[in-house]
């Protein structure tokens, strides 16, 4: 087993169908111990997902945008494991009038709620956590959608996600001296609770299907819950940093694949 005792917070779970519980699953097949995460009205449905797992985890209250939530989270991390294999992030969060092709209309308000939910976040949550972590070698790994280019209706998530990137590399830097490693996974589009807020979807589903050389499930969120373990297991001891692109191929291809 790739994670036989290791000890993973997993964040983002709400359904069945969401990377997160992949992620969880899989970690749990490879034989980790898991915490999740959840708040407010959705504290219930990430609970009702959780009795889905093999092995059904406390879920933890944490609101990321809430520094004493966090702390309160490694208070809790400490007393009950004293340290941390790893953490995945899978927040993310941009209001209506950031999305959809208002990228020129959106007010500042509304594109700082997404930066500070979707990329800044990843330094409010990994920071306190970052002791945990150092005693363990632990690794982080976030959730990204390529931020090289611009898409259709994405707009300031976009940018947010550009954001998360750069956040990976400069926690890499910072944290690779007490070896953490930090890293992102740039998925394929999936069909999640997440992706119905983006207006024009299905959009990215039919290019997909254009483009990518191995093809792409838009329903299977295996492969990238698969990168998940990867990184958070040993074998990956000497990446960070790093952007893996887990899409099918698509990244890498210039234009729609001949008929």
């Amino acid at each position: 087993m790739l994670l036989r005792d290791k000890r993973l917070l997993v964040t983002g779970v709400l359904t069945p169908q969401s990377i997160a519980f992949a992620v969880a699953r899989e970690a749990q097949a490879q034989g980790a111990s898991v915490l999740l995460t959840g708040f407010g009205r959705g504290m219930s449905i990430t609970e009702k997902a959780a009795r889905r797992l093999p092995e059904s985890p406390d879920v933890l209250e944490l609101d990321v945008n809430e520094p004493e939530h966090v702390e309160r989270l490694a208070g809790d991390i400490t007393e009950r494991w004293g340290s941390l294999d790893g953490v995945l992030h899978a927040i993310a969060f941009a209001p209506e009038d950031a999305l959809g092709g208002n990228f020129l209309t959106a007010p500042w308000e509304s594109a700082k709620v997404a930066f500070q939910t979707s990329a800044y976040s990843l330094k409010g949550l990994v920071a306190p956590l970052a002791p945990l972590l150092a005693k363990a070698n632990g690794s982080v790994v976030s959730l990204d959608f390529d931020a090289t280019v611009a898409w259709p209706a994405y707009d300031w998530m976009g940018v947010s996600k550009a954001a998360l990137e750069a956040v990976t590399r400069y926690l890499a830097r910072d944290l690779g001296r007490d070896g953490v490693r930090v890293n992102c996974i740039s998925a394929g589009p999936l069909k999640t609770v997440a992706a119905k807020g983006i207006p024009g979807f299905d959009r990215f589903i039919d290019s997909w299907h254009r483009r990518a050389p191995l093809g792409w499930d838009v329903t299977d969120p295996g492969p990238v819950a698969g990168a998940a373990v990867f990184l958070f297991s040993d074998l990956s001891r000497g990446i960070t940093g790093e952007i893996i692109h887990v899409d099918g191929g698509y990244h890498a291809m210039g234009t729609d694949l001949p008929t």
